[in-house]
């Protein structure tokens, strides 16, 4: 069973995340995260965007929605601190 208080943590965290970066933070993490989507769409084929939303919107996930939301949520934390925190990025 997917652990709902990991899928709390991670909301948390996410939200402290987004608080604390810069619109250019966030600009680069969406960027980032639709290459990955781009490239999951080229190896896989199209993500149903009407089932993640639908999905999102529910007031009762079921266990599959939580272990999902969570695995988004942990990718999300780890990208926007990869990219507010520089790394990768090009030193002068």
């Amino acid at each position: 069973m997917p652990d709902f208080a990991t899928f709390e943590q991670y909301y948390k965290l996410a939200d402290q995340l987004i608080e604390r970066s810069s619109k250019e933070d966030i600009a680069g993490m969406a960027r980032l995260l639709a290459i990955n989507v781009a490239h999951y769409q080229s190896q896989y084929g199209e993500l149903p965007l009407e089932d993640t939303l639908t999905m999102i919107s529910t007031n009762m996930p079921n266990e599959a929605q939580i272990k999902m939301v969570s695995d988004g949520l942990e990718i999300l934390v780890g990208v926007l601190g990869t990219v507010a925190s520089g790394i990768g990025e090009k030193r002068h």
